[in-house]
């Protein structure tokens, strides 16, 4: 356990769950911390569930359960201490112990959250990059594969996100809970004085769980975002993908089309190449008459077919609309009032050769 008071004294010490939870005055599963994310208050103590973060809030002091993380300790050690003792915090003017270690460990959860957002998002949008590009006619599979890792942990933080929002969303909606939370409203009276001459701790816990609400929902945003660039970016490479494997089926169409246009003019050549006997043969210029006419013949089947084809791929037109249905109220309008134009500029050619 790591016992935080907002003098900055730091203990570190080891005990039983049955004797922590004796002093505390809390029940047995109370402490029984699970990977789960939730705030309740009992017993005048605040008990908040951040997954891998432990924590119990008193009106003197914060205990830590079972803080031996890297990068817990690190905050611990380094940011904790400082926070707790106000410095840094979102009102200019003092409160109670509980609210500087509620927004505390809010502030490093979101900052949590925030950093691996930032991790992820230039990676993605790197590999997005060189996925889309229009010139690739493949797509590199180590790359796919680095997509789908990094869309498995963004869907990963979404989830974490929701949590964080609707585990605050549950407070919000309760006012007897946000009451609960001011500890010292409770239990020290002069804080309790304070209170009723002006400063509600009440609406100043809402306000605190709202910014971080605000805060979860932005984070959320932004990931979702980053969702919907990767959706996107997954269809234009499917339509770059499918758009190349057009062009490559329609060249091995028309090559095909080639090929059947010289097989059938070559039946010519294959009659000529037997070993029959006329008096065509004697000829020379026979030969080149019978290759030009397999030439153009083939080029002219190939031409053909190729229209052909090209009738039957191309969009189709837009339907015929009937000249009927093309006149409109606007239309007559305008032709009212080009006319009108035309009679002001003949009435004005008019008066102007009287006047000359």
């Amino acid at each position: 356990v790591l016992s935080m008071s907002s003098s900055k004294n730091i203990f570190m010490i080891e005990k039983k769950k049955t004797e922590l939870y004796q002093e505390l005055g809390l029940q047995a599963r109370d402490l029984r911390f699970q990977h789960v994310m939730s705030i309740a208050t009992r017993n005048n103590r605040i008990i908040m569930r951040m997954e891998f973060l432990k924590a119990v809030i008193t009106p003197e002091f914060l205990l830590i359960l079972d803080y031996r993380n890297v990068s817990l300790e690190h905050w611990l050690l380094n940011e904790l201490a400082s926070q707790l003792a106000g410095e840094g915090q979102l009102v200019t003017y003092s409160l109670p112990f509980e609210f500087r270690a509620i927004e505390a460990i809010l502030q490093y959860w979101i900052s949590k959250l925030q950093g691996r957002l930032n991790t992820l998002q230039p990676q993605i949008l790197e590999i997005l990059e060189a996925l889309v590009d229009p010139k690739l006619l493949s797509v590199d599979r180590s790359k796919l594969h680095i997509l789908l890792q990094n869309g498995k942990s963004l869907s990963e933080l979404e989830t974490d996100v929701k949590v964080f929002k609707e585990t605050i969303l549950e407070i919000l909606d309760e006012e007897e809970v946000i009451e609960e939370l001011c500890l010292s409203k409770w239990t020290d009276p002069q804080v309790f004085e304070e209170s009723t001459s002006g400063i509600d701790h009440a609406e100043e816990m809402e306000l605190l769980l709202e910014n971080y609400y605000r805060q979860a929902e932005d984070l959320l945003n932004e990931a979702r975002e980053l969702r919907v660039l990767i959706d996107d970016s997954e269809s234009i490479i499917f339509i770059n993908l499918d758009s190349h494997r057009n062009v490559m089926m329609r060249l091995n169409l028309q090559l095909t089309m080639g090929t059947f246009s010289v097989s059938l003019f070559g039946l010519i050549g294959v009659a000529f190449g037997m070993n029959l006997e006329s008096s065509l043969e004697e000829d020379p210029r026979i030969f080149w008459l019978m290759t030009g006419i397999m030439f153009l013949g083939s080029g002219l089947i190939w031409r053909r077919l190729l229209s052909f084809l090209g009738r039957h791929l191309d969009p189709p037109l837009p339907p015929h609309v009937p000249a009927g249905l093309k006149k409109s109220q606007p239309a007559a309008g305008r032709v009212e009032i080009k006319t009108s134009l035309k009679g002001e500029t003949f009435g004005l050619n008019r008066s102007t050769l009287t006047n000359q």
